[in-house]
């Protein structure tokens, strides 16, 4: 498909909708300086319940499921802090979603700082298989730097008590890690770390805000909306805990590196997933790196639904989950700045670039600088996810002949010891990273 063709209906329907739910909208036990999702309680009126109501969730639930073309259907239950709900509201999800199932598959994931978890929590999480995705930073001084609780008080130990908790009651889970300003400055600490704590499952998520601009500050928030594709005005300062763009290419680097020669096979740190999904060409798992986005809704407590978790704002309202269908939204959402745009906004530098495969530009709420020749819509992060991708070129096309020759990528690790030859039947050859 190029840039200017158009997504058929029947592409529409064999593609189906991932919705993001937040049945506790922005509300938190904790006060992370670097979330993005905290000062939404300024978009809600003084007073408001944030909790999902029966109402809300069912009609999501039933929606949901019927939207979905394929046999399994993901919910991802994210906050705000959504344990705070407590553990009768996830029964009652499990309950609802039996009856609408009609022979397809549910599975739910469970987005949580970990604070809350206990022994009755986890329990639960296992018996109904329960996907847990923890955000965890490194150690305790990465870690404590921005994720505080209301006191101003760091969370460290409370979230490795949770992570204990999980591994001892064997719930399926990965890590969330952010990586700010100062974190970027400590790769191998951050990822040993993670891989002497016993976690196999990572994903490093850049942490990049721009500071105030009119429209934000005059709806009662400290960060920057998202600026429309391809707009001179969406430029400004990012705050300084974003991290900077060399600082996180170096980063991703350096955990690559140390992983490449120790860990493959054993850790999975879905960013490198993620770049050797590109290179042996499939379409990526993840908006970010997609060429085309707008299918990743976000419903709120309250049933409206948003065209991304970055655009919780008035603006991005696409309806209510009581008076409206989960594909009209997304069909709204590709139609108003999503979709296609996506792909035919990237600049001319973009479009050229040799990495494009494998970053498409990234994501659009982080496009806001410019090329150097004052050309709108670069992403910010642009010349770390350049250096990156170009760095572990090598080693992608390394293991992308393992596969095609019908052997685990864990044996780039023995490559990087000396020439190894791959053979499938009688083919054969010797491959290096020279």
């Amino acid at each position: 498909m190029n840039a200017n063709d158009t997504i058929s209906q029947s592409d529409d329907a064999l593609q189906g909708i991932h919705v993001v739910a937040k049945p506790i909208g922005p509300a938190c036990n904790l006060n992370c300086e670097y979330c993005f999702y905290l000062e939404k309680q300024a978009l809600f009126p003084a007073g408001e319940q944030y909790r999902m109501t029966d109402k809300v969730l069912s009609a999501f639930i039933a929606g949901y499921i019927s939207s979905q073309p394929t046999p399994v259907v993901e919910f991802v239950w994210q906050g705000g802090e959504p344990t705070m709900l407590g553990i009768d509201f996830f029964k009652r999800v499990v309950e609802l979603q039996k009856p609408f199932a009609k022979g397809k598959t549910i599975t739910n994931s469970l987005q949580t700082n970990g604070t809350l978890l206990d022994d009755e929590w986890c329990r639960f999480l296992k018996r109904h298989n329960f996907m847990v995705g923890i955000s965890l930073d490194g150690p305790q001084e990465i870690h404590d730097r921005y994720r505080k609780d209301r006191k101003g008080r760091g969370t460290f130990e409370q979230v490795m008590r949770g992570l204990r908790l999980l591994q001892e009651h064997k719930v399926e889970y990965n890590v969330l890690a952010c990586v700010a300003h100062e974190t970027a400055a400590r790769p191998l600490d951050v990822y040993r770390f993670f891989r002497g704590a016993g976690v196999e499952f990572i994903q490093f998520t850049p942490i990049v805000e721009r500071m105030p601009d009119p429209q934000s500050a005059g709806q009662g928030l400290r960060l920057a909306a998202p600026a429309a594709l391809g707009s001179p005005e969406g430029q400004g300062e990012v705050t300084d805990w974003s991290v900077r763009p060399e600082d996180y290419g170096d980063f991703l680097i350096a955990v690559f590196e140390e992983w490449v020669r120790n860990d493959v096979g054993r850790v999975f740190v879905m960013n490198f997933e993620w770049a050797l999904n590109a290179w042996i060409g499939n379409p990526s798992p993840v908006c970010v790196h997609a060429k085309q986005c707008g299918r990743s809704l976000v419903i709120e407590h309250n049933g409206d639904v948003y065209a991304c978790d970055h655009c919780v704002y008035p603006q991005y309202r696409l309806g209510n989950i009581l008076t409206g269908t989960l594909q009209d939204m997304a069909a709204r959402s590709l139609k108003s700045g999503f979709g296609v745009t996506k792909e035919t906004a990237l600049p001319r530098r973009c479009r050229e670039c040799d990495v494009l495969a494998a970053c498409r530009g990234g994501c659009t709420k982080h496009r806001f600088a410019a090329t150097f020749d004052e050309e709108p819509g670069l992403h910010y992060l642009c010349e770390g996810y350049r250096k990156y991708f170009l760095h572990i070129r090598k080693y992608l096309r390394v293991m992308a002949q393992l596969l095609e020759h019908g052997q685990p990528v864990s044996l780039v690790m023995k490559v990087l010891k000396g020439p190894l030859v791959i053979t499938k039947g009688a083919a054969g050859g010797t491959k290096s990273l020279s």
